[in-house]
Parts: structure tokens; C-alpha cells; sequence
């Protein structure tokens, strides 16, 4: 799929499109230096279209920032101007959370190359990355409570599941800023690499996933995902039901085959 191929909405009067696909890879700025790096509703806007667009030519998402920030949070001197703070603020949450639901829908990996600030928005989406790279300089706030607001963009549903709802609420409550290194501890980010690095690793890993065994991923997306609502015994019937599934599907079969062969598997051959 090129980019030509996905059909995005009017730029809204953003400079240049906010989502682009680079080999197998849909890449998605959620913010931009105007407004000082807070949540772009237009790269809200284009990514929602990206991600309903999007076929089996998509291997990966990749969620970055193009600025100072990966995101700061929403366009808080927005919300100030606005004519209705409440209107204005349900219509930003709902666009926001349409995106938040078409990245939870994906059956491919989703990246996160967060430098600079996550806050905010920027740190719930950092939250609902499957990998979220980051950097020594990278740090993370929820930033709501600062302005008298509460969490969207799933924040107070990924962060309990992910320290616990003890921790979470002393991280949401208290407004801490969270340096890197306890971010990784955490495990609100997966790994740090050099500051000048992330954005360059960030794609270089969402490369090596767009071109790997995506029907797998898709699988070990759905079984993580559904685990916290089913019991052990429940849980393992579906894993036993997923892997019988794909040990007969295109991707197990070379899989096993290259296994047995001593060769790489090539899974693009199974998408040609």
C-alpha cells in the first residue's frame, strides 16, 4: 500500500499530512510544534482514516511526535478560548477516544517513539502502545489534576492494569513527573536508547514487526488483551482454540516448515 492509496481527510490546514506509509509501516504524528506540541486533532483526524483504511498491506503503526514533544498533553489555551469549555472538551475527548479505539482494533503492532515530554494525552497514548522506546531525556506526567481535569485517553483504565489502581491513582493524583529510568521500571515504557536515536529506532522496529509473522501478533494482541476479563481455565481453553488455529494457517505453516528447514521464515512470501 502506498500512501496515495489510503484516502485521508482534508488537511484541515495543517502544512503537510500527519500519517504516511513507508514500508508496510503507517506512521501517525499525534502531535506537532503548533500549540506546542499538544494532541493534534487534525493528525487525530488522518489517523482515524489511516487506520480504517488500512489492509493487510499494513504490517505496523508507528505513533511519533514532530516537535520538541512526543506530546504535551491537549491545547490547554484551546480549551480556555473556547465560546462552551464542556462542548469543546466532549468534542476533543470523543475525536481522541475514536483514535484511542481504532489503535485498540489494529491487528498489528503499535510503536510508540516518545521523546521529550508524554503528558497528558501524550502519556495516555504512550500507555497504549504495545512497545513504547524512549529516551534518558524522555519524561511522563498525567498533568490532568495540574488544570483541574481527569484522565482520557484510557489513561485511568491502561495505568491500573499496568502498576496497579495504588499506584495509579498516587501517579494520576499526586501529578508526578516520571524520569525515564522509573518509567521503564514501571514498565510505562518498555526501553530507552540514545535521545537522537528514538525516532530512528521507533521505525526501525516498526519495520522488523511490519515484516514479520502479523497473523501471530494479531493472535498474541487479542489473548493479552482479553486476558484481565476471564479466568485462568477460560483463558487457557482460548489459547489452546488460538494456537490449534494457527498452526494451520499461512504464517504457522512457514513457521514450522522454516523451523524444520533451518532457514529464516519469510513471511512476506505468505502475503505476496
Amino acid at each position: 500500500m502506498t500512501e496515495n492509496q489510503i484516502s485521508f481527510p482534508a488537511d484541515n490546514g495543517s502544512p503537510h499530512s500527519l500519517v504516511s506509509v513507508e514500508d508496510r509501516v503507517l506512521r501517525i504524528a499525534v502531535a506537532t510544534s503548533e500549540y506546542g506540541t499538544s494532541l493534534s486533532p487534525v493528525g487525530m483526524e488522518q489517523g482515524i482514516a489511516a487506520l480504517r483504511a488500512a489492509g493487510p498491506e499494513i504490517g505496523a503503526v508507528l505513533l511519533v511526535g514532530e516537535g520538541a514533544n512526543f506530546c504535551a498533553g491537549g491545547n490547554v489555551h484551546g480549551f480556555a478560548t473556547a465560546e462552551d469549555r464542556g462542548a469543546h472538551l466532549f468534542d476533543i475527548a470523543n475525536l481522541f477516544h475514536d483514535f484511542v479505539r481504532e489503535l485498540d482494533k489494529a491487528a498489528v503492532p503499535v510503536v510508540a517513539a516518545v521523546h521529550g515530554w508524554a503528558a497528558g494525552a501524550g502519556m495516555s497514548l504512550a500507555l497504549l502502545a504495545d512497545i513504547a522506546l524512549a529516551g534518558p531525556g524522555t519524561k511522563m506526567r498525567a498533568a490532568y489534576p495540574s488544570i483541574g481535569f481527569s484522565p482520557d485517553g484510557g489513561m485511568s483504565w491502561t495505568l491500573p492494569r499496568i502498576v496497579g489502581p495504588a499506584r495509579a491513582r498516587e501517579i494520576i493524583m499526586t501529578d508526578a513527573v516520571i524520569g525515564a529510568d522509573e518509567a521503564v521500571r514501571l514498565g510505562l515504557l518498555s526501553r530507552l536508547v540514545a535521545d537522537g536515536e528514538i525516532q530512528s529506532e521507533g521505525l526501525r522496529l516498526a519495520r522488523t514487526l511490519a515484516h514479520g509473522p502479523t497473523q501471530s501478533y494479531a493472535s498474541i494482541r487479542s489473548l493479552v488483551a482479553e486476558s484481565a476479563g476471564r479466568s485462568l481455565s477460560e483463558h487457557l481453553d482460548a489459547e489452546a482454540a488460538a494456537i490449534s488455529a494457527a498452526a494451520t494457517s499461512p504464517t504457522g505453516i512457514e513457521g514450522v516448515d522454516s523451523f524444520v528447514a533451518k532457514r529464516r521464515p519469510d513471511w512476506d512470501s505468505i502475503r505476496a
